[in-house]
């Protein structure tokens, strides 16, 4: 399964390019090869002005080949599928396994291309109309297809699924709490993260199809099956935030520790584990906690889920019984003032 959503492989979903697109952006390459090949044969003749007729004639030969299949196939290569043309109109050549294309690809589409565009391309066109990913014989040949990688708004928004609400977090916010993430390996969590990344350019039964097998693995190593009626998308998002929430939480347990060993405050107990408690729905708006011995405190978003009673966090100087061995550093005398640690 996550073979199937890698970085090569998650353009399987992606929309096959249509003919005019294709043609609009095999004309704008052929604009540019053109160019390239009037200015090397000016310079050809320039330079080569004392050599025989007969070299001239070849030199202009290799130039027109080098100009029509070779340079095509090197630009291919190079840029994994991605020709000018193909950049301005969002398209890109890929292997019909979703994988970026490589030299012996690019060098069939570029040696039968001389067939498919020799006859003002008519063979190129007839291939494109009956095939059903419009795959032209260069493709056919080489085991390519051409896919668009840059959809409209409106394709996008099609069949999209939402973020997860903060609504849908309250109602799974006591099982999400209970989860037991250990037995999820990294690349599941990457897979998943790929899949909702790029679901706005995937069709919607291919997102769909992977968002369900995803879910069911994921559902499996957790031992919580997708609720009944949640969608496998929202399924993966919700738990994918839920592991987001409990990094950040060690990171920021860890970091009060640095503080704290830095500064001789110590830690107040119960850091960095917010314990659970069921909001109602809608959200209330919360309210900015007061911090002892200064003013209002600066309001902070908080997360709908979950959700810890407001209560200020005092820090406590080191007594004679906790206080470290070794002598603080001695202060220089001065007026009233200095640093008061954050809440």
């Amino acid at each position: 399964m996550s073979e199937l959503v890698t970085g090569e492989a998650v353009v399987l979903g992606l929309r096959t390019a249509q003919l005019p697109s294709r043609a609009l952006a095999r004309l704008l390459d052929w604009v540019v090869y053109v160019m390239a090949y009037f200015i090397l044969s000016v310079g050809l003749m320039l330079g080569l002005s004392d050599l025989e007729m007969a070299a001239v004639m070849a030199f202009e030969i290799s130039v027109f080949v080098f100009c029509t299949v070779l340079l095509p196939v090197l630009v291919e290569t190079l840029s994994h599928g991605r020709s000018l043309g193909k950049v301005a109109l969002g398209l890109r050549v890929v292997r019909m396994d979703g994988g970026p294309i490589r030299f012996r690809h690019a060098l069939v589409r570029g040696l039968v291309g001389v067939i498919d565009f020799g006859l003002f391309a008519l063979p190129a066109v007839l291939s494109a109309l009956i095939s059903v990913k419009g795959r032209r014989l260069g493709d056919i040949f080489g085991g390519t297809m051409v896919v668009r990688e840059r959809l409209p708004q409106s394709a996008r928004d099609q069949g999209s699924v939402p973020p997860v609400p903060p609504q849908v977090m309250h109602a799974l916010g006591a099982d999400l709490v209970a989860l037991d993430l250990s037995a999820v390996p990294d690349g599941l969590w990457l897979s998943s993260r790929q899949v909702l990344s790029r679901m706005h350019e995937l069709d919607q039964p291919v997102a769909a199809g992977l968002g369900d097998r995803l879910a069911a693995d994921l559902a499996q190593r957790t031992g919580w099956p997708v609720p009944a009626g949640l969608p496998s998308l929202v399924y993966l998002g919700a738990v994918s935030m839920e592991r987001q929430r409990r990094e950040w939480e060690r990171a920021s347990a860890a970091a009060m520790a640095a503080y704290a060993a830095q500064t001789g405050y110590g830690v107040p107990a119960g850091y960095g584990a917010v314990p659970f408690q069921q909001a109602p729905v809608p959200v209330p708006v919360p309210v900015p906690p007061q911090v002892p011995g200064q003013g209002p405190g600066q309001p902070v978003r908080q997360l709908g889920y979950p959700q810890a009673p407001a209560q200020p966090v005092a820090f406590e100087k080191p007594t004679a019984s906790t206080a470290s061995p070794v002598p603080p550093a001695p202060v220089e005398s001065g007026p009233a003032g200095g640093f008061a640690p954050p809440a």
